[in-house]
């Protein structure tokens, strides 16, 4: 009998032991590795791809919220406390950056690119949450500031864990090869267009337009939350009849209405653009990247004004 209690406690204490392993030996591993919180998806994209598995990359953002109207929950804060680096935007992008005492190192990446000042003339209305001091936030869809970025993750990568330095630079490399070819192929297709002029809800594609020498016209300013006066509406109608336009861009996270209205009125199509800030979370469940949707947007542009 005695016997018998031994070995029903020792079988008892062998299943015990076993289940410990399979639950947390994973977790365990997975934990040993460094988090980085990113706060865009364009910052996720190349983050994830740079990593590749040395590094647990983690959105700030959830899927499909927009940027310009988050707010910090209790566990997303938890999850910030807990990472090694923070790659922020920066620019005005995130006003709730202030609101977060960082016990981590944060880099603001809108230090290590190049952006571009918003004259005094461009149309747009800023509400009082999001003031971008003259500057436009949207610099990762230039693929030259999205080089910039590729290098200094590199760089933090590095700094963080050396032993995988070859790894970060070979990575980068092939990362800055694809932006490359990103940018010859937007050189290439709207090289010659029968109209230069795009038109949007926000002003969001600046960067493209300047570095790609077309105009963009936005019915509301930097920030998608801005109500479009009745001028602005008068505005971007004479926009459409001057130049030609038959399609007008509105973004993901916005409310199509007005657009729907103007292109009614004006007898024009609409159209998603991609700003890449934030992915819905079906693009993520499809696995979407930079590349894919700065190649979608191209498709678009081009076709909007009627590229050779």
């Amino acid at each position: 009998m005695k016997n018998f209690k031994l070995m029903v406690l020792f079988l008892l204490l062998s299943f015990i032991f076993a289940g410990l392993f399979f639950l947390e030996s994973p977790q365990k591993s997975d934990n040993q590795k460094p988090i980085v919180m990113v706060s865009t998806f364009a910052l996720y994209d190349v983050s994830k791809f740079i990593a590749d598995d040395t590094f647990i990359i983690k959105n700030i953002l959830p899927f499909g919220v927009d940027p310009h109207s988050f707010e910090l929950t209790p566990k997303i804060m938890a999850s910030i406390e807990k990472s090694s680096v923070v790659f922020y935007s920066g620019a005005g992008l995130e006003p709730w950056i202030s609101k977060i005492n960082f016990k981590s190192r944060t880099v603001n990446m809108s230090q290590y690119i190049t952006l571009r000042k918003v004259s005094s003339d461009t149309h747009h209305h800023e509400d009082e949450h999001h003031h971008h001091g003259g500057l436009d936030p949207h610099y990762w869809l230039d693929v030259h500031n999205m080089q910039k970025i590729a290098q200094k993750i590199a760089d933090e990568f590095i700094k963080l864990e050396p032993k995988n330095s070859d790894l970060y630079v070979k990575k980068r490399d092939a990362y800055i090869a694809m932006l490359q070819t990103l940018d010859a192929a937007y050189k290439k297709e709207l090289a010659s267009c029968k109209i230069d002029t795009v038109i949007l809800n926000h002003n969001s594609l600046g960067y493209i337009a300047q570095r790609y020498h077309f105009h963009s016209e936005a019915l509301s300013g930097l920030s998608p939350e801005s109500v479009p006066t009745p001028s602005d509406i008068k505005r971007i109608l004479q926009e459409i009849s001057k130049d030609g336009v038959e399609t007008i861009f509105y973004e993901n996270f916005v409310t199509a209405r007005v657009v729907n209205t103007i292109a009614n009125d004006a007898g024009v199509k609409v159209e998603v653009i991609q700003t890449l800030a934030n992915i819905t979370a079906d693009q993520a469940k499809q696995g979407s990247t930079y590349e894919a949707l700065m190649q979608e947007n191209l498709e678009k542009i081009s076709k909007a004004m009627q590229c050779n």
